[in-house]
């Protein structure tokens, strides 16, 4: 998208946050760790807070930061609180499908954030009561399941559901009282617990611990609940841990300054550039990213190389999102709404541009066409992942298996269409032991098309569940919900 915004990147399903924390500001704690989370999810955001008393939910559609405003945290007050910040993979992208959910539950509320996405969701849906059937997303589902037993205790709940659900999920969770978090039995998409001086927190990655001054403490294990109350952090487990942690963390999906299973996101993108230097070197004169997800990975290929590194293209951090859609024209003239050569540093040169992934190839097509227009000389294109070649079913909005243009053309192919002098993608065991995990341990079904948990065709789709009950349903409203 940064040349071309009908060029969708991968996108990861959502970012989530918890914090129990009585004495602390945990509406603003909560906004920055959403905020330091934005880069998995732009459509929606929103905050559910309890006082102990009720459960108050102020969500919408848009940035966290404008969907919140110092007047409005400053109205959500209370010591416990979750937070999440959305991009679709199940469900429109409405304003009935922001998260947190909140259904009524027991002698109370129960909200709920969800960052994965559920393969068994027609099965789960099934086990709803009928008043419950308008939910179009499986976090809304599991929501409802979780609240609708009036004889069970929350936890209880969901030590009883959790077993039952298949796919990917790290939740965030809480009733009136307590903050409860949870990660499936692979253990797919991150989740961490950090400790604050009054206080506990849990979120998606470290760098919002960071962000809010929690200490890392530990990963929520694959198959585990923890509960978060005045007793303290207890830990139960719901299944047995079979970790197969999602390998495209590394690749794009993670900010460079969170660290997964012990080992630094930036670290392990620049040992891959270094390796991809090795495995596929180049006769040129400077190396440059594809600000920002490609540098790490051009630092280390230029450190492998011997390559000189340059920032070739400035990006406009300051546009953000934009609903303006450029006309066909528009977009023939060649807009560039992020990304803009400096000429000067690229003419005449012999280029290595460092991306980090190819889908559909559209964005990488007009890359080099406007790095040729600037004077490059030669441009050759390092890819700091594998081919991808398979969608992603497990929280990540990969084009479906035809769009995707390494399952459909060979490499040689890719390079004719894209114009590139020269292309070449790291290997999938380089790319594995630049993280340092075994690779039985992570899930790289985008690249080479092994699942591991098998998804049945019936279960596949973004709209699935509103292709069976028709326009978004909402479900009971809690204390107070925002829709500006």
């Amino acid at each position: 998208m940064e040349t071309d915004p009908h060029d969708r990147a991968p996108q990861d399903a959502c970012g989530v946050f918890g914090v129990w924390a009585p004495g602390e500001e945990v509406s603003k704690l909560t906004y920055f760790g959403l905020y330091a989370l934005q880069h998995r999810g732009q459509e929606s955001a929103g905050i559910a807070l309890s006082d102990g008393e009720r459960i108050v939910v102020y969500k919408d559609m848009g940035l966290v930061s404008q969907v919140f405003n110092e007047a409005t945290l400053d109205s959500l007050r209370g010591h416990l609180a979750i937070g999440h910040c959305r991009y679709s993979t199940t469900g429109s992208p409405v304003w009935e499908n922001a998260q947190p959910t909140f259904y009524t539950a027991r002698d109370g509320g129960l909200a709920l954030g969800h960052n994965g996405n559920l393969i068994n969701t027609p099965e789960l849906a099934a086990m709803l009561p009928n008043e419950r059937r308008g939910a179009t997303t499986d976090t809304e589902v599991l929501t409802g399941l979780l609240a609708h037993n009036p004889d069970r205790s929350t936890e209880e709940a969901a030590l009883e559901l959790l077993p039952q659900v298949k796919g990917a999920f790290s939740l965030v969770f809480m009733d009136e009282h307590t903050l409860y978090a949870a990660r499936d039995p692979q253990g797919i998409r991150p989740l961490v617990l950090g400790r604050l001086e009054g206080g506990w927190a849990v979120a998606s990655e470290t760098a919002a611990l960071d962000i809010v001054g929690a200490v890392f403490d530990r990963e929520i294990e694959p198959g585990e609940m923890i509960t978060v109350d005045h007793r303290g952090v207890r830990s139960m487990r719901f299944a047995a841990a079979a970790p197969k942690g999602c390998l495209f963390e590394y690749v794009y999906l993670a900010r460079p300054d969170t660290t997964i299973a012990g080992r630094s996101v930036n670290s392990a993108r620049v040992e891959v550039g270094r390796r991809l230097a090795r495995q596929h070197p180049a006769d040129a004169d400077l190396v440059i990213p594809v600000p920002e997800s490609g540098t790490p990975a051009a630092v280390g290929y230029a450190d492998g190389s011997g390559i000189p590194f340059a920032q070739g293209l400035v990006k406009n951090s300051y546009v953000g999102r934009t609903f303006i859609q450029p006309s066909q024209t528009l977009r023939q003239l060649g807009i560039r709404l992020k990304l803009n050569p400096l000429r000067e540093v690229i003419a005449g040169k012999r280029l290595v541009v460092v991306d980090d992934s190819i889908v559909r190839g559209n964005t990488q097509r007009a890359l080099v066409r406007m790095l040729r227009d600037a004077g490059a000389a030669e441009v050759h294109v390092r890819i700091s992942s594998p081919p991808v070649m398979w969608p992603c079913y497990y929280g990540v909005d990969f084009a479906t298996k035809s769009e995707l243009v390494a399952g459909n053309l060979s490499t040689e192919e890719i390079r004719d269409s894209i114009g590139a002098d020269s292309l070449a993608y790291i290997a999938l065991d380089e790319l594995v032991e630049a993280t340092r995990v075994p690779k039985d341990r992570l899930c790289r079904a985008c690249f080479d098309g092994e699942y591991p948990i098998e998804v049945d065709e019936d279960s596949r789709g973004k709209y699935l569940l509103e292709k069976s009950c028709g326009t978004p349903g909402v479900a009971d409203e809690p204390s107070l919900a925002a829709r500006r």
